[in-house]
């Protein structure tokens, strides 16, 4: 942004024609994407006031948050992200499935902040709600009571929670069990078997189970599976898997005065460099998965081959993992992502490590579930 106002500056009145030569286009300081220049030439300029009530949370890949800023000058698409996830203050879930034309299989996942378009290839999101900008903060006769500067609308219509309860005869079904129905169903190996290749080329299209007890079902296995894909950070590790070195630096737990959470202390600085990704995580070879060599110091094994099973956006959830908490640097800008500032920033030393023993249970348990759904049948 300083970078950008910067130019802005120097620009002073010029033609069109000439502005690619006067800008500095080095990579390392600014990006310019023809959406920017297109801002620039019409003599936008970056408030930076704006810039702490932009930065967010967001999921980037399956099971690794990043932090992101969400505003509608620095993003070059936002979408209609702002409408599902307005503020860090309104809750909201979207199940994100694989889009049109995506060359891996399809698959679903869901999440509770932003998240790149990426993490399902060209994907697309469905939210159990949509918030529409309270403009007046005024009661209407037909809207809900509020003086927040949202309105939370349902992402589930009318038309289906009638079509469902009618069909079963059962009106204690809310449009909130519909939700987790869906997510359920979209995992069940039947339906994304049969529809593989209409999944290609278009969005899912959602059949109603016969049998109340089949849908049921699905919504329980649905919520079950929401509450491990969404919570995954807190699932506790597989008991079957052998970790060594693990316990060479000793570790309390205290409460964090700022947040009231827990933080992992450490007896020194020295655990961070301890438990630190140095490069990359490893397997210990190609056709070998159960093990995984986390650094110098420290070797998961006895991984089960189950864990692998469980499959997001064309790759394990655990492999997911091994990629992306790794230490980077884009070629062109030079910056850096390094995993392990996560850690640091979050006062958890082994972060990392325990993050990958938790979605290695995350991942036994979503396989469990998938197994064990209702069978479809189709006419």
């Amino acid at each position: 942004m300083n970078s950008y106002n910067s130019d802005m500056d120097s620009l002073g009145v010029f033609n069109e024609n000439d502005f690619d030569s006067l800008i500095n286009t080095d990579q390392t300081r600014i990006s310019w994407t023809a959406i920017l220049k297109n801002r620039a030439k019409k003599g936008f300029r970056f408030n930076t006031t704006d810039i702490p009530d932009s930065i967010r949370e967001a999921s980037y890949r399956p099971f690794m948050k990043s932090c992101m800023m969400l505003n509608k000058y620095l993003n070059e698409v936002i979408g209609l992200t702002p409408s599902v996830f307005p503020t860090s203050d309104y809750d909201n879930k979207a199940i994100f499935v694989s889009g049109i034309g995506a060359n891996k299989d399809f698959s679903s996942f869901i999440v509770k902040t932003p998240t790149s378009l990426d993490l399902q290839e060209k994907g697309q999101g469905f939210p159990l709600y949509w918030y529409e900008e309270n403009k007046n903060k005024q009661k209407s006769l037909f809207d809900e009571e509020s003086n927040d500067d949202y309105i939370r609308r349902d992402g589930i219509t009318d038309w289906i929670l009638k079509e469902v309860r009618t069909r079963y005869g059962a009106k204690n079904i809310t449009k909130e069990m519909i939700f987790y129905y869906v997510y359920g169903l979209l995992h069940s190996k039947d339906y994304r078997e049969r529809f593989a290749a209409d999944l290609k080329k278009s969005l899912p299209r959602i059949p109603i189970v016969d049998s109340l007890d089949d849908f049921m079902e699905f919504y329980k296995a649905g919520k079950e599976l929401a509450d491990l894909h969404l919570n995954y950070e807190t699932v506790a590790p597989y008991p079957g898997v052998i970790v060594h070195g693990d316990r060479q630096v000793p570790l309390t737990v205290k409460r964090d005065p700022a947040t009231g959470g827990y933080i992992q202390a450490p007896a020194d600085d020295g655990a961070y460099d301890y438990f630190r990704v140095i490069d990359k995580m490893r397997f210990k070879s190609k056709d070998d998965k159960s093990v995984i060599i986390y650094n110098g110091n420290i070797t998961i094994e006895n991984i089960p081959q189950k864990a692998y099973e469980y499959i997001v956006n064309g790759k394990s959830a655990i492999e997911w993992i091994v990629e992306r908490y790794a230490v980077t640097q884009d070629k062109k800008s030079l910056i850096k992502n390094d995993a392990n500032d996560w850690a640091r920033e979050h006062h958890k030393p082994r972060y990392i490590l325990d993050l990958l023993l938790s979605v290695i249970n995350v991942s036994v348990q979503s396989v469990d579930i998938v197994n064990n759904l209702p069978k479809l049948k189709f006419d």
